[in-house]
């Protein structure tokens, strides 16, 4: 068994990062990736994603400036940028080694994998916010002539059975997977629940740096309604695609998808559906017009506005008709794609006391009750960006002062996030 200060669990945007600020604390540790550097990202990803946020907005610790800072990556230029990081710094990674117990042993940890096994003083889980597909329980009762799907298994409109669609879920996966499928000639229905509504560009601008602008994308748990902790708002549902789109539900009417309710079951071939399509909807508009008053009022107060575009009128989304169920079979859907999420799972983590009721890791900022345990890359880890690309390098820094403190180096852990 060998022994090593830190063992790093997952090679993607989280584990390099912290991997990169331990580097240049001249912290020993390895870094342990199921399968390539960036796995999810080229495994569980269809083929057309771009990212939803500009380069700008991606940069990890002690990253290069991107070439063309405002356009969107593909996932496969992604991945391509990963590895030249990971090679920029020789980060330790040992590919193609899966974790298949973390236990505590002794002051330190346990660390079993299919390539052997590590004693480390501390444990840092970064496999991300998307460990296993989430399906709604009644999946199971689906006609059993339509095929399913999970959004990670999605590639392409020609990967699918011929026929008609049903997507479910509208957050970004779901909205982009169902254009693309309404754009490829596909009959498609979109079942929605609780979602946003977001603008690509605004006054000029792209929407992220509007929100960055607003402070929105530093904003913590801290900041946050207590009420408001326990039920982060809905996913942003952009599109890097084609330089940078609006995708939302009046752009997908407008292409032919079939806008409907929440998906609430099954019966027989019917799929069962929600009535309260059209607060969704409102709701949606009203946040989002808030949003775009915050732009407005942050405009006026620090420039000249003459230097912007002028406010522009979003029109509200026209809630369709009410519809309750759809015949799957005699409409001829032939497939239902899960856009519904993920949820946590870590059976290798042989640590109870720090799993939670919904198989999550408790933590605070990322420090466990267990010292030595750490999680990195989870939704709202801290902030509102702390599962995302750009907002992994503050979490991994607070990490690293807690792994390496008064490391030579410190200070520059600090500034590179």
């Amino acid at each position: 068994m060998s022994s090593i200060d830190t063992v790093i669990i997952g090679a993607g945007q989280a584990g390099l990062a912290l991997s990169r600020l331990l580097t240049a604390a001249g912290h020993d540790h390895i870094v342990l990736e199921r399968g390539r550097v960036g796995e999810r990202w080229r495994s569980e990803r269809w083929d057309s994603l771009a990212l939803l946020t500009p380069n700008w907005a991606n940069r990890l610790p002690y990253d290069d400036e991107p070439d063309d800072p405002d356009a969107y990556a593909s996932s496969s230029e992604f991945v391509a940028r990963l590895q030249r990081y990971s090679r920029s710094f020789g980060a330790p990674v040992h590919e193609g080694t899966t974790a298949t117990a973390v236990e505590r042993s002794g002051s330190g940890f346990h660390v079993r994998t299919d390539r052997g096994e590590w004693r480390a003083r501390n444990v840092v889980v970064a496999s991300g916010d998307c460990a296993v597909p989430a399906v709604p329980w009644f999946a199971s009762s689906a006609p059993a002539a339509v095929e399913q799907l999970h959004a990670s298994r999605y590639r392409a409109p020609a990967s699918l059975a011929p026929g008609g669609v049903l997507v479910v879920g509208a957050g970004p996966s779901g909205h982009q997977i169902a254009d693309e499928l309404a754009r490829a000639g596909r009959r498609v229905a979109l079942a929605v629940g609780r979602h946003a509504r977001i603008v690509r560009r605004y006054r000029g601008r792209d929407v992220w740096a509007w929100l960055e602008a607003l402070g929105e994308l530093s904003r913590s748990l801290d900041d946050l309604p207590r009420h408001a902790r326990s039920r982060p708002r809905p996913a942003l549902p952009l599109d890097g695609r084609e330089g940078g789109r609006t995708v939302d539900l009046g752009v997908l009417a407008e292409a032919g998808v079939r806008i409907a309710g929440r998906l609430e079951g099954f019966a027989g071939s019917h799929a069962m559906l929600e009535s309260g399509l059209g607060a969704s909807i409102a709701d949606a508009d009203a946040r989002l017009r808030r949003l775009l008053g915050r732009i407005d009022d942050h405009i006026d107060s620090r420039f000249d506005a003459q230097a912007f575009a002028p406010p522009e009128y979003v029109a509200p989304i026209q809630p369709p008709s009410p519809v309750h169920t759809i015949d799957l079979v005699a409409e001829g859907i032939s497939t239902i794609v899960w856009a519904t999420g993920f949820r946590r799972h870590y059976p290798w983590l042989r640590i109870p006391e720090v799993i939670d009721s919904d198989g999550g890791i408790r933590h605070d900022r990322g420090r466990t009750a267990v010292p030595g345990l750490f999680v990195l890359g989870m939704r709202w880890q801290y902030r509102m960006t702390s599962h995302q690309i750009g907002g992994v390098g503050a979490d991994a820094a607070f990490l690293a002062e807690q792994i390496a403190p008064g490391a030579d180096g410190h200070r520059a852990l600090r500034a590179a996030a």
